[in-house]
């Protein structure tokens, strides 16, 4: 079944093509499969307008009924859910059973934040008689949404459910690897009713949109998933102009493999996680630290698992891990791989490409890697995982550490004192005990140090689309 869409600009609530685009690409069989529209300036500046057009709109609307829009959309990409999975795994790669899944998590957060929209509650201060202090939270105004090329569906929909669900309107720029998922979103809102200008999709040459459109007046708010060099060079073009960014940047996370815990079960559902998505996740578990007196076990195990994942085409039955999703990964992978065993590390399985079509790389283990290997501090953002064994808890703690990200990190233990240290001690938004789940609708997600600030999800996930008014108001003139 041949589902990829046309793929066009939206823009002010109609759908537009141009005049240049990029070829998108199917990493399993490196055939082209659809060109992406490149968005000129002329563009851009008319998605400004039609934000603001939108915005107005949008903030006069009631909570109840933006809610209601949102969760009609989501209701229509739920009915949708095969035709949006199969391009995602035309576009990126991964096994449609992961793309499917990817597809619902999508819908959850619109529904999530359909739901929070009725809650932005604000307060009444006690005061003096005849005087009343009120603190209102109101949308923001434009936003930036920048979101990558990992999640095809379901990074937009996380940007684009906290600006609707707060009152923004927003300017998507998604990515030209995989421009689908993002489309079919903006399709679907479109069916449900959605006021033209208020979600927006563009795309073209990264730099060239984020230069034009962050110096706008009209951008309130930048919200970025991405690198740590990127959000930090947008982060410094948003501060020329006092704009207010959401960075949720890369990750290199941990995992801590106490001597208590059960050490089949740990393993083998680390080396299952690890290798979803191609490792091309944030948040996958990736430098694993464990307890010395169950290291070889566990490395036995996690290498067996590794090397019996089923590789292959997404679209194909049966197929547990696909191609990583642009050649760009492989020479970098590569890279990681020969420069750790050039420094002592041991491969125990993987290590290199697969085959000679499509961008298909080995699950690979390296174990016993020393410090000074760029994979300790480099995110592979790939099927590698790396296995060292630590004497005791603080070194792994300090292991965990030891890097400047700060985004996702695990431990396996079944000692509350141990769990209680690891959770005071270890530098990260998001850590996961007994589990290898870093994030939910329902949970704030984000980042410390280089990983970012602001937080994505969750009670507090409409915060950074918010901002405070304060009215004081008294009832004489004084």
């Amino acid at each position: 079944m041949n589902t990829y869409p046309e793929l066009k600009l939206y823009i002010g609530g109609e759908w537009r093509k141009t005049a240049e685009d990029f070829p998108v690409i199917n990493p399993a069989t490196e055939a082209q499969i659809g060109l992406c529209p490149r968005a000129s300036i002329a563009d851009l500046d008319d998605t400004l307008m039609a934000a603001e057009a939108g915005f107005r709109i949008w903030r006069r609307t009631a909570p109840r009924d933006r809610a209601d829009i949102m969760l009609r959309a989501s209701a229509l990409m739920r009915e949708r859910q095969e035709e949006i999975a199969q391009s995602i795994t035309a576009e990126h790669g991964k096994p449609l059973a992961q793309a499917r899944l990817e597809v619902i998590r999508g819908c959850e957060f619109f529904e999530w934040d359909a739901g929070e929209a009725l809650r932005t509650y604000g307060r009444v201060i006690p005061s003096a008689p005849g005087v009343r202090y009120v603190v209102h939270h109101q949308p923001v105004g434009v936003v930036l949404g920048l979101s990558p090329w990992n999640f095809p569906m379901s990074q937009p929909a996380r940007k684009i459910a906290g600006a609707l669900a707060s009152g923004c309107a927003i300017i998507l720029k998604a990515a030209e690897e995989t421009p689908a998922g993002a489309m079919h979103i903006a399709q679907a809102f479109h069916d449900a009713g959605l006021p033209p200008g208020v979600l927006n999709l563009v795309f073209g040459e990264p730099a060239e949109i984020s230069n034009h459109l962050i110096k706008q007046d009209q951008v309130r708010l930048v919200a970025f998933t991405g690198s740590t060099a990127v959000g930090r060079h947008l982060t410094t073009m948003a501060s020329e102009n006092m704009t207010r960014v959401l960075m949720e940047l890369g990750g290199h996370a941990p995992v801590i493999v106490c001597d208590d815990t059960d050490v089949k079960r740990a393993a083998l559902s680390s080396a299952v996680r690890k290798y979803r998505n191609a490792g091309q996740v944030c948040t996958s578990p990736t430098r694993f630290f464990v307890h010395e007196s169950i290291f070889e076990p566990f490395l036995d195990i996690f290498v067996k698992r590794a090397a019996a994942t089923v590789v292959g085409n997404g679209i194909d039955s049966g197929v547990e891990m696909g191609p990583v999703a642009n050649d760009r990964r492989m020479p970098a992978l590569l890279d990681l791989v020969e420069d750790a065993k050039a420094k002592g590390a041991n491969l125990c399985t993987g290590g290199g490409r697969i085959g000679d079509v499509g961008y298909f790389f080995a699950p690979t283990v390296l174990a016993n890697v020393p410090d000074n290997a760029r994979v300790m501090q480099e995110e592979p953002f790939g099927p590698i995982a790396v296995i060292n064994p630590v004497a005791s808890l603080d070194d792994a703690i300090a292991q965990a550490n030891s890097v400047p990200y700060g985004l996702a990190a695990y431990g396996f233990s079944n000692r509350a004192d141990d769990i209680d240290k690891m959770t005071d001690e270890v530098e990260a938004g998001n850590i996961s005990f007994n589990t290898l789940e870093a994030s939910l609708p329902e949970t704030p997600f984000g980042g410390v140090k280089s990983s970012g600030y602001g937080r994505e999800g969750g009670t507090e996930g409409l915060d950074n689309y918010m901002t405070i008014k304060n009215v004081s108001h008294s009832m004489d003139i004084v």
